[in-house]
């Protein structure tokens, strides 16, 4: 993926999060959706590997293990 690539997919990614805690799973299930209605090709590997970037760089918020999808959260920084 391209860099123009990866800040198309946190957009999407971004887009999707809230001030709220939501699950990881439920972020990738809405964001892969998002991506096969606009006809983009990817994967949910790709967008976790995504979404834990945005944590490590500060534009989301995460509790628990992020390779564990379905028991970890993210939401936008208060």
């Amino acid at each position: 993926m391209s860099a123009q690539s990866h800040q198309h997919l946190d957009e999407i990614i971004l887009s999707f999060a809230k001030v709220q805690w939501r699950k990881v799973a439920m972020i990738i299930s809405k964001v892969l959706d998002e991506c096969r209605h606009r006809g983009v090709g990817i994967n949910c590997h790709d967008i976790a590997w995504r979404i834990c970037v945005l944590v490590e760089g500060g534009q989301l918020q995460a509790q628990g293990d992020l390779s564990l999808w379905r028991r970890s959260e993210v939401k936008l920084p208060d």
